[in-house]
C-alpha cells in the first residue's frame, strides 16, 4: 500500500472487503480467473458496493478527484456554447452520459437560460443510483424553475435528435489488459491466491484479439484495450439520428496510446486524490481508469454510421469557444473575484494541468456544420 495513502475507516474497510468476497465468489465461479475487465466493472459498478454504485463521495475536495465542471462553471459555461451550434442545427435536446454530481448540467442549463437558447429537453442517463439522486437533489436546489426540463433514462433513447455529451465517462469504462512477451500476446487477469487478489495471464480469446491495435508493440509491453467503450460509442451512434456527439476525456490517438516507451499501459486509480497503479487496493473506494484510444472511438463511430467533426485539445476547445470572453466578465481590478477565477481558467487550459491531456472529440449524423470549438487546434493527423 502507498505509505501517503489516507486509511480508510472501519466501516469503508467492511465495505470493501464485502465487494472482496463477492469479486473472489465470481472468480471461484469462472474456474479460478476473471478477465479485469470483469474486476474492473465490478469494482466499480457492483450493485450497492462498486464504487459508482454506493453511497461514498467521489467528486470535489472531500471526494477522490475532482473534473472539470466541479473545478470552474467557467467549464460547463462555455461548452453551452458549442451544444447551442449542435441544436440549432438539429433538435433542441441534450442528453448527458454519466452526470457525475449535476454540477456540469446546472451550469449548462444556466448559461443557455442567460443566452435565452434553453433546450426542450435536458437527458441523463446515468447507472449510479446514488449520483441520480444527487443530481436531482442538486437541480432542485439549483434549478427550481428549469427541473421539469430535466429528466433521468434507464436506457439510450431511440432516433434521438441533438447534442449528446459524456465528460470524463469513457476513461471508467472497463478495459482488458494485453500483455505482449516474446511476439505473442496474453490476457492478463485477476485470481484468487492466499485469499488475496493476484495477477495470471491466460491466452488471448478470438474475440479480443479481434480487437488489438493493428500497432506492432515491443516486447514486455502492458496495455489496455476497451471494447466495451467501443460498444458504447456504437450505441450511441446508432441512438443518434440527427445531431451531434462530444467526448472528454484524457487520452491520446492510438500512435501515442500504444507509444513504445508507454510498456506499463496507462491504468490509473484515485484515492482522496491520491494517484497509484494498484487496482487491488481498497475495492469499491477507489476509482479505477484507463485513458482513452480516441482512434478507437473515432473508428466505431465511423464504422456506425457517423461522421468525424473534430479533434483537439481541453484547451484549444475551450478557447474557440469563447472561454476568455468570461475572463473579461470580472475586472482584475478586483482581485478577490479575477485571481480564483484565473486560477480556474489556467488549470483547465494549461499544458502543465488539464489542457493537453484532456482531448475533445466530436462526432455528427446528419449534422454537416462546421463547430467552433475545433476551429483552431485541429489534432486529428494523431488519432
Amino acid at each position: 500500500m502507498p505509505a501517503d495513502l489516507p486509511p480508510p475507516s472501519t466501516e469503508a474497510i467492511a465495505h470493501s472487503n464485502t465487494l472482496c468476497s463477492l469479486i473472489h465468489q465470481e472468480i471461484n465461479r469462472n474456474g479460478g480467473w476473471i478477465s479485469f475487465a470483469r474486476f474492473m466493472e465490478m469494482a466499480l459498478y457492483a450493485p450497492g458496493l462498486g464504487y459508482y454504485a454506493a453511497g461514498a463521495r467521489k467528486f470535489g475536495a472531500a471526494g477522490d478527484f475532482v473534473t472539470a465542471p466541479e473545478l470552474s462553471a467557467l467549464f460547463g459555461r462555455t461548452l453551452a456554447r458549442q451544444l447551442i451550434e449542435i441544436t440549432q442545427a438539429s433538435a433542441p435536446h441534450i442528453l448527458e452520459l454519466g452526470a457525475g454530481s449535476g454540477k456540469l448540467a446546472v451550469d449548462i442549463l444556466l448559461e443557455l437560460q442567460r443566452l435565452d437558447a434553453l433546450p426542450d429537453s435536458y437527458l441523463i442517463l446515468e447507472l449510479s443510483a446514488d449520483l441520480r439522486e444527487r443530481q436531482r437533489a442538486l437541480i432542485a436546489t439549483q434549478l427550481p424553475a428549469l427541473a421539469d426540463r430535466v429528466r433521468w433514462l434507464d436506457a439510450l433513447p431511440q432516433d434521438f435528435r441533438g447534442a449528446i455529451i459524456a465528460n470524463e465517462v469513457l476513461d471508467a469504462v472497463p478495459v482488458h489488459l494485453i500483455q505482449h512477451s516474446a511476439g505473442n500476446f496474453v490476457e492478463r487477469g485477476v485470481t484468487s491466491l492466499d485469499g488475496e487478489f493476484a495477477w495470471a495471464d491466460q491466452p488471448l480469446s478470438e474475440s479480443l484479439a479481434a480487437s488489438l491495435p493493428g500497432i506492432d508493440l515491443p516486447d514486455d509491453y502492458l496495455t489496455e484495450i476497451s471494447p466495451a467503450a467501443a460498444a458504447l460509442v456504437a450505441s450511441l451512434c446508432k441512438c443518434l439520428a440527427q445531431g451531434g456527439l462530444i467526448f472528454i476525456d484524457y487520452g491520446f490517438g492510438a500512435r501515442e496510446y500504444y507509444h513504445p516507451q508507454r510498456t506499463c499501459g496507462t491504468l490509473m486509480c484515485h484515492y482522496r486524490h491520491h494517484a497509484h497503479d494498484n487496482p487491488f487496493l481498497y475495492p469499491g473506494l477507489q476509482d479505477i481508469t484507463a485513458h482513452v484510444d480516441f482512434t478507437a472511438v473515432a473508428d466505431a463511430a465511423v464504422k456506425h454510421g457517423a461522421h468525424f467533426l473534430g479533434y483537439t485539445t481541453q484547451a484549444y476547445f475551450l478557447l474557440n469557444n469563447g472561454i476568455l470572453d468570461f475572463m473579461k466578465e470580472v475586472s482584475p481590478e478586483n482581485p478577490s473575484a479575477y485571481l480564483p477565477l484565473s486560477a480556474q481558467f489556467q488549470k483547465l487550459t494549461s499544458p502543465a494541468e488539464m489542457g493537453e491531456l484532456f482531448k475533445v472529440i466530436a462526432l455528427g449524423k446528419n449534422l454537416q456544420i462546421p463547430l467552433r470549438g475545433f476551429e483552431r487546434g485541429d489534432f486529428s493527423r494523431l488519432l
